[in-house]
């Protein structure tokens, strides 16, 4: 059983700068059209001041990090035990090539279901930018099968 002491953990924050070719690359890899995504000159004319990262972008930067392999690590969840359950994104702002965005992540919930066979943990993430503004609050739940 994942011990439910860590509700309330802070996670150490991680940093992600936005860079061109990174979300190039990653709108392209999620099957991404829009040319926002993958253009400057389509970016601008949509009213954004460079390429904006795709919605799921600021996921990598806790996957980056190492933050969430040690969170595993901390909470005893193997990978082959592990399951994504949830994601999701209240955007405030674009995060735009140039910036560099910081994400802050805490542990608010452990509790399991099934008598134990499913254990959840519910992980929200304030990520703001290189002038501490918010640009987007995320929830993650981790779900780790037992049995």
């Amino acid at each position: 059983m994942i011990d439910t002491k860590w509700i309330g953990h802070e996670l150490p924050a991680s940093v992600l700068p936005i860079e061109r070719s990174r979300l190039q690359f990653f709108a392209k890899a999620i099957g991404e059209t829009d040319p926002v995504y993958t253009d400057a000159d389509a970016a601008r004319r949509a009213g954004y001041r460079d390429i904006p990262a795709p919605p799921t972008f600021l996921f990598a930067a806790e996957l980056d990090s190492g933050v969430l392999d040690r969170l595993l690590a901390d909470l005893g969840i193997p990978l082959a035990k592990l399951l994504h359950g949830e994601q999701g994104f209240t955007y405030h702002r674009p995060a735009c090539v140039g910036d560099t965005i910081t994400v802050r992540s805490k542990i608010t919930d452990i509790y399991a279901k099934k008598n134990g066979a499913l254990e959840f943990v519910i992980k929200t993430s304030r990520a703001t930018n290189q002038d501490d503004e918010l640009v987007a609050e995320i929830r993650s739940v981790i779900v780790c099968r037992n049995g």
